[in-house]
């Protein structure tokens, strides 16, 4: 009357990649604000795809999208990586990243909640690698301009942290 149990096996994660037809897209921009402009727009189509079809209970489709996804992403962070990093335009490149992709790791996270744990294991990994990308974009934008503890600051700042009130003036 038992039937043996096996193990649920965890789904295989999404290939990443970008279509031939996104990259005629990216190609055919005029210039790279244009350029990361569409890779953060073909990313946003591929996240809402996802969405939907996990709203649909249809996760592999889901996770395919989500590989278009991160192959956007990495595109993008790769193709601001080989621009000239002093520039101004450079650092507003990175800034748009971050932005579109403070705003999208909700987005995965509200999936991964909906989603069997098959599935879900992906999703992680997925939010997480947003997560580092836009770590490391935020890090090349600051990169030249944030100045690191200065030692001595570092003392001088401590010493008048245990100092009472009426002497820290």
């Amino acid at each position: 009357q038992q039937q043996a149990r096996f193990p649920q096996l965890p789904a295989p994660p999404p290939m990443r990649f970008v279509s031939r037809a996104e990259r005629e897209q990216l190609n055919a921009a005029r210039d790279p604000k244009a350029r990361i402009r569409t890779s953060i727009d073909l990313a946003a189509d591929h996240l809402t795809h996802a969405e939907y079809y996990t709203s649909e209970k249809k996760f592999a489709q889901a996770s395919e999208e989500l590989g278009g996804y991160l192959g956007l992403i990495d595109d993008a962070v790769g193709f601001i990586g080989d621009l000239v990093r002093d520039k101004s335009s450079t650092r507003d490149h990175y800034r748009h990243l971050d932005i579109a992709l403070r705003a999208q790791i909700p987005r995965i996270a509200v999936m991964r909640r909906s989603t069997p744990a098959e599935y879900a294991a992906n999703l992680k990994a997925v939010e997480e690698h947003a997560r580092d990308t836009r770590a490391a974009v935020l890090e090349a934008f600051y990169g030249h301009t944030v100045l690191r503890g200065d030692p001595e600051y570092q003392k001088k700042t401590d010493k008048t942290k245990n100092l009472p009130e009426e002497n820290k003036h």
